[in-house]
């Protein structure tokens, strides 16, 4: 691959991993209204495994050598689609905004941060310390008209561990699964989060699907967009960067889904909101770096 050729997969990689990974809250909101969370994201996971094991068939992919790096693959998978889709998608049901819990979750880059150098050994210097503080300042700008603080203790319950969860699983996934071919990661990641939620949304949930147009589109769309598209996205650029370069990318993932808001569901979106976007921009910016460096 020519260096030109390179420089455009990583400026175009994660400007399209965020316009992707926003589209998610949108998806939920089309979702939620036809299905209980658990039960929606059980069909998503049950499609996402069937539709990769055709492809990593297909394709001769390379399966995991051993069962330590089955291990990895299953316990990364449980973090970031189990638990942090999981939790989510239960605080929007349980009645939190979709602003408070952007705000709540994008705390994500900072806790990554922390987690990546006492865990990875990545250098955080100054410059990226005030990045990330103006990417959290344009956050609260961008979603400030849609937090409430009222949510009920459930709800906060789960968009907590849903913090934890993309947290601690983007890391974990960046150090024990960079070599484990992708098609095949997501056949037993998807796999394995299907048969702990099967159990789960059995017990807990039985409100019966509506099968609608929207419902079906909802859930094409977080098929092949989400966990295809902007997953595969994620953990090659966990690959091919610093942890804390990615976790910075979630700070304009509000912002993005806001605009989207403003064009499909005539939302909100002032001057204040349009600074706070400049904010994140600039914070990002200024906490990427270009080589992950060990801490002295």
């Amino acid at each position: 691959m020519t260096s030109a050729a390179h420089a455009r997969r990583q400026l175009a990689f994660p400007l399209l991993f965020v316009v992707l990974w926003s589209t998610g809250f949108i998806a939920a909101k089309y979702g939620l209204a036809y299905a209980p969370p658990l039960t929606f994201l059980l069909y998503r996971f049950v499609l996402v495994a069937a539709l990769m094991s055709v492809v990593a068939l297909a394709t001769h992919a390379s399966w995991p050598a051993t069962m330590v790096e089955v291990g990895h693959v299953v316990v990364a998978g449980w973090l970031v689609h189990g638990i942090y889709l999981g939790g989510v998608l239960a605080a929007i049901a349980s009645g939190m905004s979709a602003g408070m819990a952007a705000m709540l979750v994008g705390l994500q880059p900072i806790v990554t941060v922390l987690l990546a150098r006492g865990w990875l050994g990545e250098r955080v210097v100054p410059r990226q310390w005030l990045g990330l503080a103006l990417g959290l300042a344009g956050v609260w700008l961008v979603v400030r008209h849609k937090v409430a603080f009222t949510d009920d203790a459930k709800a906060l319950v789960a968009i907590f561990l849903a913090l934890a969860g993309i947290s601690v699983g983007t890391l974990y996934q960046k150090r024990y699964c960079s070599h484990v071919d992708l098609r095949c990661g997501a056949v037993i990641q998807f796999t394995t989060c299907a048969i702990l939620y099967a159990p789960i949304v059995f017990v807990f949930e039985h409100t019966p699907v509506r099968w609608t147009p929207e419902l079906l589109f909802a859930l094409s769309w977080s098929v092949i967009v989400l966990s295809v598209g902007a997953i595969s996205l994620l953990y090659w650029l966990l690959r091919h960067g610093a942890a804390s370069n990615v976790a910075g990318l979630f700070f304009l993932v509000p912002a993005v889904t806001a605009v989207m808001a403003w064009l499909l569901f005539d939302e909100t979106l002032d001057a204040l909101a349009v600074a706070g976007m400049v904010l994140i921009s600039v914070g990002v910016a200024l906490a990427r770096q270009t080589k992950a460096a060990p801490a002295p």
